[in-house]
């Protein structure tokens, strides 16, 4: 390598050093300025570098004048078409960005959909971010109906429930002051209705607690075979009494083979769930009606459970939520137990805990409740 070479490396280098120490300060200085200022700082310095060489070359005589107008011209153009394209990405990014600042901004006071959904054109990373903030937008949304929908929910249920127990209560005051002033002939009669009272409110604290038991998720219990032909039956003559005192006639309908169709699962649970279906069908299907349980095996195995009853219908919108904690629905409904309305949302928690899933839907006269459990 000759001295001419030498020399020119090393202007280069010099000049390359003291535009890279300039473009940093000014780098620094607009660090909390545009991105678009910095990017075209970026494309500008290599240029502003590459002909402060060659000018300084020229000066130095090793290059000729001629050359050095070729060089100038090539570098100014390549200069304005470096600055025009940093210009360009500088445009998209900060239009990106601002578009992902703006998206923040919204989810911060609302989980509605932004006005302009349309995503600018962005590289690749902006747009996974935009991606990224429109579903957590989504899933926020859901989440804050969700919320709503349970705070709702709790409301319904402290009024009910206050309502069911300030009822049983001013019974026994009543019953209770009537026995110490001694104006109750039946003493026998008024301790009977107070036990029986007392047993209603044993009956929605029991309610409130499995469904508090539930919804904690605790460990699951010891879980067996269970077979729910068996349930259904042992369900259906446990409840036959109350159905013949309703007026309603109470059927079970199972397969003709010898298939116990059992499940995996906790007995007791299961049986709670199945009865407080059963006892909702009777409770709401006028006299004269009939409620029909019916246990089968679906083709990929699964276990069904249904109980079909004759309340005359649930409207459409009420049917996604017969099974919200304390639904009545209207008056109609209300128990006349005093349970709280609490049944429905116990059997969907005892099936949900068991992997299964629970639904209801209309029928000519009526609805029909469904769980579904995988097979044991």
């Amino acid at each position: 390598m000759n001295r001419d070479t030498v020399t020119i490396l090393g202007l280069t280098a010099l000049w390359t050093l003291i535009v890279a120490a300039a473009g940093a300060l000014v780098l620094w200085k607009c660090r909390r300025r545009s991105l678009r200022i910095t990017m075209i700082v970026v494309a500008v310095a290599p240029m502003v570098a590459a002909l402060a060489a060659v000018l300084q070359s020229v000066r130095a005589m090793f290059i000729s004048a001629h050359d050095s107008l070729v060089v100038l011209w090539t570098l100014a153009f390549s200069a304005l078409l470096g600055l025009a394209m940093s210009v360009v990405l500088a445009h998209w990014i900060s239009t990106g960005s601002r578009d992902v600042g703006r998206r923040l901004r919204h989810l911060g006071t609302s989980y509605d959909a932004p006005a302009s959904a349309s995503t600018p054109t962005v590289p690749a990373e902006l747009a996974a971010l935009t991606d990224e903030l429109e579903a957590t937008r989504v899933k926020l949304a859901a989440s804050h109906l969700r919320e709503k929908a349970l705070e709702e929910s709790r409301r319904e249920l402290v009024a009910f429930l206050s309502h069911d127990l300030r009822t049983p209560l001013a019974g026994l005051r009543a019953v209770s002051e009537g026995l110490e002033d001694g104006v109750v002939d039946d003493v026998p009669g008024a301790l009977r209705q107070m036990r029986t009272t007392v047993d209603r409110m044993t009956g929605l604290v029991d309610d409130l607690f499995e469904l508090s038991r539930l919804a904690a998720a605790p460990p699951p219990r010891r879980r067996t075979a269970v077979s729910l032909r068996e349930l259904a039956e042992d369900v259906a003559g446990e409840t036959c009494e109350h159905a013949r005192a309703e007026g309603v006639l109470l059927t079970v309908s199972t397969p003709g083979d010898d298939d116990r169709l059992a499940v995996h699962g906790d007995a007791d649970e299961l049986t709670r769930a199945v009865t407080n279906l059963v006892d909702n069908a009777i409770r709401h299907t006028e006299p004269g009606g009939a409620v029909n349980l019916t246990v089968d095996r679906e083709s990929d195995g699964r276990v069904r459970l249904a109980v079909t009853d004759g309340c005359g219908g649930i409207p459409d919108q009420d049917l996604e939520r017969v099974f919200d904690v304390g639904w009545r629905g209207d008056a109609q409904r209300t128990p006349a137990n005093g349970r709280g309305g609490l049944g429905l949302a116990i059997a969907r928690g005892v099936v949900e805990s068991h992997h299964g899933s629970i639904a209801v839907a209309g029928v000519p006269g009526g609805c029909t409740f469904e769980i579904d459990l995988p097979a044991g």
